[in-house]
């Protein structure tokens, strides 16, 4: 039980971006990225929720733009 509180995988993160509301492609394209910038322990839906408070702009617009490649290292910074 301790480690289903303490652990997760892209597949659960992708499912709580997909309840999000991003598609299944954008979901997969953060989940990664979270993987390659060490944030997925912290999260996905976290890392896409603090970026867009700390850029002031809506949460899906944030998720679209680490889908492309932009924002990782102010996401990164927020941790």
């Amino acid at each position: 039980l301790k480690l289903g509180y303490e652990n997760t995988s892209p597949a659960i993160e992708r499912s709580v971006l997909l309840r999000m509301g991003f598609s299944s492609i954008e979901a997969k394209a953060i989940a990664d990225g979270c993987v390659e910038h060490n944030l997925l322990g912290h999260g996905a839906g976290n890392v896409v929720y603090r970026l867009a408070k700390a850029k002031g702009m809506d949460y899906i617009d944030a998720g679209k733009a680490l889908c492309e490649g932009r924002l990782w290292d102010e996401a990164a910074a927020q941790f």
